[in-house]
């Protein structure tokens, strides 16, 4: 297993698709500027300030991150391939949709 340092943290790319849903297959220059993402694998111990004080990440082990195409070095480890970047790197958490309001029925209501 892979133990970042510092500020640093491990992210295993998710493969982009190649072809589309309707078959068409995509060339490689289609997927050339766009963000990746990845699941987070591991985290440093944080960022250290310059009073000696450590920053804990705002990253969860098992996150879906968004991170730019040359952002870190990309390194194979046990047959698995990795980045390895600096947390400032990462442009966003992918969060899951949020759930739909409940709406309030007749039975639900109190008259008053």
């Amino acid at each position: 297993m892979l133990k970042p340092l510092e500020d640093y943290v491990v992210i295993k790319p998710i493969v982009q698709e190649e072809k589309t849903s309707s078959g068409i297959y995509l060339p490689d220059t289609a997927h050339k500027d766009k963000p990746q993402t990845g699941n987070v694998v591991a985290i440093g111990a944080g960022r250290l300030l310059d009073n000696g004080q450590r920053v804990a990440s705002e990253l969860e082990v098992g996150q879906t991150v968004v991170f730019a195409k040359y952002a870190g070095s990309e390194l194979e480890f046990d047959g698995v391939d990795y980045v390895v970047m600096k947390e400032r790197d990462i442009l966003a958490i992918v969060e899951s949709k949020p759930k739909a309001p409940v709406k309030a029925t007749t039975a639900n209501k109190k008259h008053s």
